[in-house]
């Protein structure tokens, strides 16, 4: 566990200072300054009664000033206002512990606790949003602060200065930075999304929450120790809380735009040297891999596409499955029953193009060699949860031509037994139920019949093989361009009007959409799993390929232009299948445009 914490602790550390959390890092420096407002000569405090002093070394809002008197007459001498605030402001503190409560909580729990409560996932990072605006506001009204601060009244503090409203900033700021990380975060994700908590998990996450916190922590304390030493913080006090409050709004809203994806992408990864030595390293790789199930730690000893067996462990279970396709009767297929026979596993999802193409060779391969000791199945992992429905695979199945047994893995438990992160991905497992061989996207179909054909010969080596089946990769373009999400969340090259959140707003295409971008014209509702065509709805896309599709469904008509020329006419019709948009003979650039008959949804495009 020691050897865990270390790579969790260091993670955190890398995370902490990547560009990734440079947008909020002014935040943490100005919310390590002065907390409460200091209130004007002779003016009372807001805890204490006019014309008297508060108990202690200090007054409770800020320190008093030379000459000021109590009711008595008597004149107050307070301490220095550098010793003072240095004794008193814990702001930087209470961010940093409201941060690492956030991040451990939400990350392992989060998704548990919003599926249970039939939330939607992406509520928490808008309730990061909303805490980040109302700590501005609180900056800039400060009965707003005080309200903030009123959950916190009833908490002893021996110091006089509270801090609830850091705290409340710092569960904001822990909720916005999570995704902002490497195989440490994507290990603890995936355990917390899957419900599987343990002390490992529970260790990494909270060291990993440690190492980001200490970054911060030190350069709060040093936005307080600015406050503390210069003198514009202490007589500008209030314009200063002002801008600091106005700043946390800009950013909420910079970053609920994603604006700052702009600044980010700009910056060079500077971190990647450090992240792959730690978190990719060996010894990593073996502990999170652990940590998702103990069957698969010997996977990570295999390289994807090794041109000759090797020995990769034993075949995890195939087990979560919510239903069998292609088996008599809907029978589950046992994988230790299949010791004596060759398998291939192959992860597949029947919206992915990259796993369309792929299966006519697998299929070939099934009706090859099933004769001489091949059993092929297929894992289906779904992508959209469109795809977890039983009746639309059986559909896709049988019209791409798929007669092999094919499992439903809607909970992804398989995948997560294989410690998979790919469509397609094929498992190559011996006669003895040891995995040999494993290939991570399209390509090297040549290379794996023969692996294939070896693993056949070693079960059996009188086996008298037939010919190869002469299959042939497809020729794939370097720089096509890549498959598109229409998701607020998961799109990429995006140009246009800002994307508005899951409501129905006005989009215009801009003067000019670069290659492998795409953009909106007319009335849209962009959501999470898919974007929903309004009036006069139309899709812009330049691309590079031979080949454009796009998943859709509802009902009605979508005209497709090419370069301006109207190709064809496609009918949607019903739940989300696969239109095929071009279909050329070589690959070109051009600009696609759909017009889109409102209530259709489209999901997501692949190129080909």
């Amino acid at each position: 566990m020691l050897t865990l914490i270390l790579i969790g602790l260091l993670g955190g550390l890398i995370t902490a200072v990547s560009p990734c959390i440079l947008p909020v890092l002014p935040v943490v420096f100005l919310a390590g300054g002065p907390g409460a407002e200091t209130p004007p000569a002779g003016k009372p405090t807001a805890n204490a009664p006019p014309g008297t002093a508060p108990p202690g070394p200090a007054p409770t809002s800020g320190p008093a000033e030379s000459g000021s008197t109590n009711a008595a007459g008597d004149t107050l001498t307070a301490p220095a206002p550098a010793k003072a605030s240095h004794v008193r402001n814990r702001r930087p503190y209470a961010v940093v512990t409201g941060l690492v409560i956030s991040f451990s909580f939400f990350t392992l729990l989060g998704v548990t606790l919003l599926s249970a409560l039939g939330l939607p996932q992406d509520i928490l990072r808008y309730v990061g949003l909303g805490l980040l605006v109302l700590i501005g506001l609180g900056l800039i009204f400060p009965p707003v602060e005080r309200l903030l601060e009123k959950p916190f009244a009833r908490i002893p503090q021996r110091q006089v200065n509270k801090e609830g409203s850091a705290f409340v900033l710092g569960l904001g700021l822990g909720l916005l930075y999570v995704p902002c990380a490497g195989p440490v975060l994507a290990a603890i994700t995936v355990a917390g999304a899957r419900g599987e908590i343990s002390g490992d998990i529970v260790a990494l996450t909270v060291s990993f929450a440690v190492g980001t916190a200490i970054p911060l922590l030190v350069f709060a304390l040093a936005g307080r120790r600015v406050a503390e030493r210069v003198a514009a913080f202490r007589t500008r006090a209030r314009k200063l809380r002002i801008a600091a409050g106005l700043l946390m709004v800009v950013l909420a809203f910079a970053l609920a735009f994603n604006v700052t994806d702009t600044i980010q992408r700009a910056l060079p990864d500077y971190t990647s040297a450090a992240q792959k030595k730690i978190e990719d390293s060996d010894t990593a790789r073996q502990q999170l891999s652990g940590l998702y199930n103990n069957s698969n730690k010997e996977l990570s000893r295999c390289e994807d596409s090794a041109d000759e067996l090797r020995t990769c462990g034993k075949a995890p279970a195939i087990d979560g499955i919510a239903k069998w396709l292609n088996t008599p009767g809907g029978a589950p297929v046992d994988l230790a029953s299949q010791r004596g026979k060759v398998v291939l596993i192959d992860f597949w999802t029947y919206s992915c193009i990259n796993c369309q193409r792929s299966l006519p060779h697998i299929e070939a391969w099934n009706d090859a060699y099933k004769a001489y000791g091949l059993e092929v199945i297929g894992v289906h992992s779904p992508e959209f949860p469109f795809e977890k429905k039983a009746g639309n695979v059986a559909d896709q199945a049988k019209k791409l031509g798929v007669t092999y047994p094919v499992a439903l893995d809607n909970d992804l438990t398989t995948w997560d037994n294989y410690r998979n992160r790919y469509w397609p991905a094929k498992y190559l497992i011996d006669a003895e139920g040891t995995v040999r061989y494993f290939k991570f996207g399209e390509g090297d179909y040549d290379q794996t019949e023969d692996l294939i054909r070896d693993l056949l010969k070693q079960a059996d080596p009188q086996v008298q093989l037939p010919p190869k089946t002469g299959q042939k990769a497809d020729d794939l373009t370097a720089d096509r361009t890549p498959e598109t999400y229409l998701s607020n969340l998961r799109i990429r090259g995006y140009v246009g009007t800002p994307l508005v959140d899951d409501k129905a707003a006005s989009y215009r295409f801009p003067a000019e959409i670069p290659l492998n971008s795409l953009s909106l014209d007319g009335t849209w509702t962009a959501g999470y799993d898919h974007f929903t065509a309004g009036e006069d709805a139309k899709l812009a896309f330049t691309y590079r390929a031979k080949n454009v599709n796009l998943v859709m469904a509802g009902e009605g008509p979508v005209t497709v232009l090419v370069d301006g020329k109207v190709t064809k006419t496609v009918q949607v019709h019903g739940t989300p299948s696969l239109y095929s948009l071009v279909d050329g003979d070589t690959p070109a650039k051009a600009k696609l445009e759909l017009r889109v008959a409102p209530g259709v949804q489209g999901f997501a495009f692949t190129f080909g």
